[in-house]
């Protein structure tokens, strides 16, 4: 086995699963692929990996439904690959607690840096792994902050599941919204960081909490 990890990469079209995952083995990974959430969870529970990397809109199981299974009894963390970065979306990426987000198209000059990110975050955390059949604890939902506090967006799961800091979503819907590639997005939020006074993470947080007051329904 590769000692740089063991990957789970889950892709309904076929060109992009070969894509991220031929790109990975030759950045030196361990791949598994699987084209639908069914065979991702029986791939997951067989090989145990240390990240997955899901779509999201797949036919039967959704990238969600397989994070959600990985997360509460796997303990595997994972990221989110996908087209669609409107609000709803980012909401659900944020409850779950993915590790990152990347919003399509991709290059794997893109996703390669993530994912030795994201696993070096991951391997900094404590992690826990239940034994066959345990449920891990569900996480618990982001919390919004209260008025003059500072409260991180995204909180770690109990099975070491970290999202560190809300930047890797704030860069994929910055993508989204202003058609940027990855390094402009990033630029870009962080000179908003620095003409605002706060950490990357911090501007981060705000604007997906932005995002959130947003896509509240307005009071009747």
């Amino acid at each position: 086995m590769s000692g740089k990890g063991k990957i789970l990469v889950v892709d309904d079209d076929r060109l992009v699963l070969a894509t991220v995952t031929h790109g990975l083995s030759r950045a030196g990974y361990e791949v598994i692929d699987a084209d639908n959430g069914d065979d991702a969870i029986l791939l997951a529970r067989e090989h145990r990996p240390d990240l997955a990397l899901l779509d999201i809109r797949m036919e039967g199981k959704s990238g969600f439904d397989v994070a959600a299974y990985l997360r509460e009894y796997l303990g595997t963390p994972f990221m989110f690959l996908s087209a669609f970065a409107d609000d709803d979306t980012v909401n659900q990426v944020k409850a779950l607690g993915a590790v990152a987000y990347l919003v399509k198209p991709l290059d794997i000059a893109q996703i390669v840096p993530t994912v030795e990110a994201a696993l070096s975050s991951v391997r900094a955390q404590p992690r826990v792994r239940p034994v066959a059949g345990e449920r891990l604890a569900p996480q618990p939902a982001a919390m919004p902050a209260a008025a003059g506090t500072s409260v991180p967006a995204f909180a770690p799961s109990p099975a070491g599941n970290p999202l560190a800091d809300a930047v890797p979503i704030a860069v994929g819907v910055l993508m989204h919204r202003y058609s940027l590639p990855r390094a402009e997005a990033l630029e870009r939020l962080q000179r908003l960081a620095t003409a605002d006074g706060r950490t990357l993470s911090q501007q981060a947080t705000a604007l997906l909490d932005a995002v959130e007051l947003l896509a509240r329904p307005a009071a009747g």
